[in-house]
């Protein structure tokens, strides 16, 4: 037979996981809607969809540079981890 001690902190410890749990669901489900603009689908980027991450990424700056036909925006993020935020469709 559990003793009352082991019983209340049985209860306690049940309490705080639902308590943690919710607080979790609470954060996912307030998180901002992802901003950040998906890899185009277009015959520019096609080639891309099907590349390994790392490998996709080192042809990105071809167009993107800050003479390239698509130079990237003042302030953007570092350039080497295009695929880390902009995700394949």
């Amino acid at each position: 037979m559990a003793t009352p001690h082991k019983k209340n902190k049985t209860l306690f410890l049940n309490i705080a996981f639902v308590l943690v749990g919710a607080a979790i669901l609470f954060f996912l489900f307030n998180a901002p809607k992802e901003t950040t603009k998906k890899l185009p689908k277009d015959a520019n980027h096609s080639r891309f969809q099907d590349m390994k991450k790392k490998e996709a990424e080192k042809f990105c700056m071809e167009c993107h540079a800050p003479g390239g036909e698509y130079p990237l925006p003042q302030g953007h993020p570092p350039k080497y981890r295009c695929l880390f935020c902009h995700k394949r469709n």
